[in-house]
């Protein structure tokens, strides 16, 4: 199975949370939240077949998706 992402998004969101092991995290669970409905918080055409992660990758690069990381 071949799975292709949209680079500028993903080198985009690399950018916001250069930590790999977090941003795959959070892009993760986002794209899982939107694969059960939840509404995207960036702008996107409808009758495009956008991947979730994709759509996650460029809420994070777009500034609509942040962590916090929490005392240890």
């Amino acid at each position: 199975m071949e799975v292709l992402l949209d680079t500028k998004s993903l080198y985009l969101a690399c950018q916001v949370i250069p930590d790999k092991p977090i941003l795959v995290t959070i892009a993760s669970q986002r794209a899982k939240e939107l694969a059960r409905g939840a509404n995207p918080m960036v702008n996107i055409d409808r009758e495009d077949r956008t991947k979730y992660l994709d759509i996650a990758l460029r809420e994070i690069a777009e500034g609509k998706l942040y962590y916090e990381m929490g005392e240890d």
